[in-house]
C-alpha cells in the first residue's frame, strides 16, 4: 500500500462525509460529547484532588495535631453550665509527658487559647487569640506578610505584642496600618508587630478539619497568655455565657520524617487513651493519614468518572457503527460498481475505515476543544467552587481513544461492505 493510494482513500472518505454534512455532524456528536465528558470529568476530579491535597499539605505532612475539644455532654447541657467553668482538654502535665516520650521530635509546639473578644474601638470580633511559640511559624506552614513573628525574646520577656491574621487586619483596621497600632484582647492591650499572609482553612477535609480560619487568628507569646489571661476563657455571645478552663488548646507534634509519622501518631494515640480515656475531650488529626485517604478517594472518584465517560464513548461508537451500517446499505450499488471495476475487498474495507476514522478524528478534535473550554469555564466561575486542572495525558488519551473508537466500531461495517457480492450489489436499487 503506497502513500498516494492512502491519500486517495482519505480524499474519498472526506468527500463522502462532506456530501452528507448534517449526518456526519450528528454522527460525530457522540464522539464529541464523549471526549468532552472525559476531559471535563478528569479535570474536575484532578482539580478536587489537588485542592484536597493542597489543603492537607498546608497542615504539614509531618505534623500530628492534638487539640482540646469540649466534651459532648457539656455542649448539650450548655444552659446548665452557666456560671461555672468546665475544665477539659490537654494539660501542662500532658505536654510534659509528650516531651519525655518524644525526645527526637523535630518540634513540640503548644498553643493556648485566650480571651473572649478582640476589640479596637467600637469594632470587635469573637476571639481567636492564641498564645504561641516561634516554632509555630514552621509547624503550621504560616508566613508573615509584613512585620515580624513572635520571637524567643518576646517569650522570655512576656511581651504584650501580637501578630494578626489578614482578616483581622481588614476588619479592625479598614483604613489604618495595623503595624505599630494597638488592639485589646478582653481588657488587655497588645501592640501589633506583624500581619500573617493570607491562608485557607487550617484543616483537611470533612470532620477532620482543625476547624478555624487562620486569617482570623491573633497570636501572642504563650508566656504572655499564661501570665495575663490564665487558663479560663469566658465568652458572651447573643445573651449566652460560657466559661471554660483549658491549659493547652492545641499541640503540634512534628515528626522527624514522613516515615516516622505513623509510629508517632500511634504512640500519641496510646498516650492520650491512657491520660484521656475515650478521647472525649481531645482529638488527634494526622494530616499524612488524611493525605493518603484523600489520594484513595481521588482515585475512586476518577475511576467512577472514567467509567461514566467510557459509557459516553461507547454510545458514540455505537452511533458511528449504526450510521456506517446504514451508509453501507445506501451505497451498495456504488460498492458493486467499484468491485466490478477491479477494486479489491481490501480497498473497499479501507475506504469505509478511512471514513470512520476521519469522522472520529474530527469528532475527537472538536471534543478536545469543547472539553478544554468546559474545564476552563467551570474553573473560572468562582461561585461554583469547582476547581479544575487540565492534564496533558487526559487530552492525549481521549484523542487516541476517539480515533480507536472510529476504527473499532467502523471495522464491522467496512468488512460487511467488502464482502458484498458484486453482481448482487449491481442489481441493488
Amino acid at each position: 500500500m503506497n502513500l498516494s493510494f492512502l491519500m486517495e482513500m482519505v480524499r474519498l472518505g472526506i468527500g463522502n462525509l462532506r456530501r452528507h454534512k448534517l449526518r456526519s455532524v450528528l454522527t460525530a456528536l457522540g464522539i464529541i460529547f464523549g471526549i468532552a465528558a472525559v476531559i471535563t470529568m478528569v479535570s474536575i476530579g484532578k482539580g478536587k484532588e489537588r485542592d484536597a491535597l493542597e489543603r492537607i499539605e498546608r497542615m504539614g505532612a509531618k505534623n500530628i495535631i492534638i487539640r482540646s475539644q469540649k466534651p459532648p455532654e457539656s455542649q448539650q447541657s450548655g444552659g446548665q453550665q452557666r456560671g461555672r467553668s468546665i475544665k477539659y482538654g490537654l494539660t501542662r502535665a500532658d505536654l510534659a509527658v509528650f516531651m519525655g516520650n518524644f525526645p527526637d521530635a523535630e518540634a513540640l509546639v503548644p498553643l493556648k487559647e485566650v480571651g473572649g473578644q478582640v476589640l479596637r474601638g467600637a469594632r470587635r470580633q469573637t476571639s481567636q487569640a492564641h498564645g504561641v511559640t516561634p516554632e509555630l511559624l514552621d509547624a503550621a506552614r504560616i508566613r508573615v506578610a509584613r512585620g515580624r513573628y513572635i520571637t524567643a525574646e518576646d517569650i522570655e520577656q512576656r511581651s504584650m505584642v501580637a501578630v494578626i491574621g489578614t482578616e483581622v487586619a481588614k476588619e479592625l483596621f479598614p483604613l489604618d496600618d495595623p503595624l505599630g497600632a494597638t488592639l485589646r484582647i478582653d481588657d488587655k492591650t497588645v501592640r501589633v508587630v506583624g500581619i500573617l499572609a493570607p491562608l485557607g482553612l487550617a484543616g483537611g477535609a470533612g470532620g477532620a478539619q482543625v476547624g478555624r480560619d487562620l486569617n482570623l487568628d491573633v497570636h501572642i507569646p504563650i508566656t504572655t497568655a499564661a501570665l495575663a489571661f490564665g487558663d479560663r476563657v469566658v465568652r458572651r455571645t447573643s445573651g449566652n455565657f460560657s466559661s471554660a478552663e483549658v491549659e493547652v488548646s492545641e499541640l503540634y507534634l512534628v515528626a522527624p520524617t514522613r516515615e516516622d509519622v505513623s509510629a508517632y501518631a500511634e504512640s500519641a494515640r496510646r498516650i492520650m487513651e491512657v491520660r484521656h480515656p475515650g478521647l472525649i475531650d481531645v482529638g488527634i488529626v494526622v494530616p499524612y493519614e488524611l493525605l493518603a485517604e484523600a489520594k484513595r478517594e481521588a482515585l475512586t472518584w476518577q475511576a467512577v468518572l472514567a467509567f461514566i465517560a467510557g459509557i459516553s464513548l461507547l454510545v458514540g461508537g455505537i452511533g458511528i457503527m449504526n450510521i456506517m451500517l446504514a451508509n453501507v446499505t445506501e451505497r451498495t450499488r456504488e460498492i458493486g460498481i467499484r468491485r466490478a471495476l477491479g477494486a479489491t475487498r481490501r480497498a473497499i474495507t479501507l475506504q469505509f475505515l478511512v471514513e470512520c476514522s476521519v469522522l472520529s478524528v474530527l469528532g475527537g478534535l472538536l471534543g478536545v476543544g469543547v472539553g478544554i473550554a468546559a474545564s476552563l469555564g467551570l474553573g473560572a466561575v468562582s461561585m461554583l467552587n469547582m476547581p479544575t486542572y487540565l492534564t496533558t495525558w487526559s487530552i492525549l488519551l481521549s484523542f487516541v481513544v476517539a480515533a480507536l473508537t472510529g476504527v473499532i466500531f467502523g471495522l464491522y461495517p467496512a468488512m460487511m461492505a467488502s464482502r458484498k457480492d458484486p453482481i448482487v450489489a449491481l442489481r441493488h436499487d
